[in-house]
């Protein structure tokens, strides 16, 4: 039995546990009198001794004593004197000064933690104990080298989210193929920018058609299993079938869509009416009344709240939304998480300590993590991370796909090869699908000055382009993006640089400075990029700018100062948008 179970019922809510000490103004995990105590970590004060204790009357006061009104900001009643109290000080002492009261504002920080299931597993109650309490909720798998070895919090990174179709549970009987091992039937390949101002959440059709890769699996004994791969089989069988865990998963993403999976996430059926029950249920909304007999969900039309079996049966339903199929269930599914998370980040859940302990249990025992992350401790540091990409810049979007051509009876799908690659180039590249403006860092007046003063026309600019670290072909993709649609018609590919660059930079000679701030405002340059130098001469003797481009290099037309680019015509949404089911 757990540290924090330990002396008590089971039926005990964990939540009812956690009450305020009016001495301290923290919460405090209140056990059983045989239990070990834990508090949230913060000043502890020894309680005062009375010299008149005795025997208890059963109300919480002991025999030769009364009760008394607390003092001010929650501070315990004071001893009580054989006589009273004179009423101004004795001379050389000083009366009791009342401890200050916390604010409101104050209390509710502590209490504030994220905006998704993860986000606020272990947000505000604290106590070491407890927090063991929840690791040990949480499951965990090796997944060999298929992932990183660890969680970095100053660089992008990519989780694969999983929900599997494996009958769990009571009451799930109806949902999900009997007897399945737990297939990948829900799957979301979660991108967060590396200056976490977005994020992208992509789904990947469970009836897409991919190669599986070989895949080195862990097995019980500590033994590593090679599980063969296979070849034009749907993208669900990447996990469960033939013992393939969520590694082989993992690879199969990135062998599909050339995106380097970071972590896993995976839960169950369950998750979902356990984790909608702990937070009062989520807001949904649907253009029509719904009536599934499959699912047993009944809706009318417009917004509804659903938790515990109906929530379920909202984002498993696949005959009450557009054709019945799979990809639009994905599209009711993206609706519902962001209402969820929209739900787990109000003030109605982040203050109450009730609701974000019976969150933590939620999800904590719905997760099942690679080892990376299996610490608590990391899963909150992945929360705060998460916690800063505001909701507007988190964009929901399947992978671009067409109807499987060898197929005359139309089950599942294929990559569209006209639109997914740029998807998958920006998320490999950390392009945002939404409009971000990075927040640039302050500059000396002196470089901030250079994009300051006239400006040349862009057909008078002459700049030479070189590769100095982007990828193969960029100086050509940018010299193109230039000519045809910037209108700086006197530029030319240089070929590669001498050395490679992190940064790109344009090097002018002082009477260039014209043609170097028209050129900046073009590629969206900071002054600190523009370095005053010399010109070079070009194979017609001209003086030409140069332009290096370096490793931050994000595509033709792509601004160095945001992060967002033209996208191609996908469907997509945002977590900040209420949108109705139809």
């Amino acid at each position: 039995m757990d540290a924090q179970g330990r002396g008590r019922a089971d039926n005990v809510d964990p939540a009812d546990q956690w009450v305020l000490n009016p001495r301290t103004g923290e919460y405090e995990l209140r056990l059983s009198p045989s239990a070990p105590q834990s508090s949230v970590p913060g000043p502890r004060r020894p309680a005062p001794r009375d010299s008149t204790a005795g025997e208890g009357d059963g109300d919480g006061t002991t025999a030769g004593t009364t009760r008394r009104r607390a003092a001010p900001g929650g501070e315990a009643p004071a001893q009580r004197r054989r006589r009273p109290a004179p009423e101004e000080p004795a001379p050389g002492r000083r009366g009791r000064r009342p401890a200050k009261k916390k604010s409101k504002a104050k209390k509710a920080l502590l209490w504030t933690g994220g905006t998704t299931a993860f986000v606020v597993l272990v947000a505000g109650v604290g106590g070491y104990v407890y927090l063991k309490h929840l690791e040990g909720n949480v499951s965990t798998t090796d997944v060999g080298n298929a992932g990183a070895s660890s969680f970095k919090k100053d660089e992008a990174f990519n989780i694969l989210v999983l929900g599997t179709d494996k009958r769990t549970g009571a009451g799930n009987e109806g949902y999900g193929d009997k007897g399945s091992a737990g297939h990948a039937d829900t799957t979301i390949l979660l991108h967060v920018a590396k200056d976490r101002s977005n994020a992208t959440a992509l789904s990947i059709p469970r009836d897409l058609i991919v190669d599986i890769p070989d895949c080195p699996t862990k097995q019980e004994d500590g033994t590593t299993k090679v599980i063969p791969g296979a070849q034009g089989v749907r993208f669900n069988t990447s996990l469960g079938e033939s013992g393939r865990d969520a590694g082989c998963t993992m690879r199969t993403v990135k062998e599909a869509t050339g995106i380097q999976v970071d972590h896993f996430m995976m839960a169950d059926f369950n998750a979902v009416k356990t984790l909608t029950t702990a937070v009062g249920g989520v807001d949904v909304c649907v253009e029509h009344a719904v009536d599934d007999p499959k699912s047993h969900l009944v809706l009318p039309a417009g917004e509804s709240k659903v938790e515990g079996e109906q929530a379920l049966a909202f984002v498993r339903t696949r005959h009450a939304f557009g054709n019945e199929g799979d990809l639009d269930r994905i599209k009711v599914q993206q609706q519902f998480l962001g209402s969820l998370m929209r739900k787990m980040s109000s003030s109605d859940t982040l203050t109450s300590p009730t609701k974000l302990v019976k969150l933590a249990e939620a999800a904590t025992k719905a997760l099942t993590v690679d080892s990376a992350i299996g610490k608590v401790g990391t899963l909150k540091d992945i929360a705060l991370e998460l916690k800063k990409v505001p909701p507007k810049n988190i964009t929901f979007a399947t992978v671009p796909v067409v109807d499987n051509p060898a197929e005359k009876v139309k089950a599942t799908v294929v990559v569209n090869e006209a639109k997914a690659p740029q998807v998958f180039d920006m998320i490999r590249n950390d392009i945002s699908f939404t409009e971000v403006k990075q927040q640039q860092k302050r500059e000396a007046a002196a470089v901030a000055a250079r994009l300051k003063g006239a400006k040349s026309a862009p057909s008078e600019v002459r700049v030479r382009v070189l590769n100095g670290g982007a990828p193969a072909g960029s100086a050509q993709t940018e010299l193109q993006y230039l000519q045809t649609q910037a209108g700086v018609t006197k530029s030319e590919n240089g070929g590669n640089a001498d050395a490679e660059a992190a940064k790109t930079t344009l090097e002018y000679a002082p009477d260039q400075a014209d043609q170097a701030r028209a050129l900046a405002e073009i590629l969206g340059l900071s002054g600190a990029a523009m370095k005053p130098g010399e010109s070079v001469t070009n194979a017609q003797g001209l003086p030409t700018m140069t332009l290096t481009l370096g490793k931050d290099f994000k595509g033709a037309g792509v601004k160095l100062n945001a992060t967002s680019v033209k996208t191609p015509d996908l469907e997509k949404s945002t977590a900040d948008e209420r949108l109705c089911a139809s």
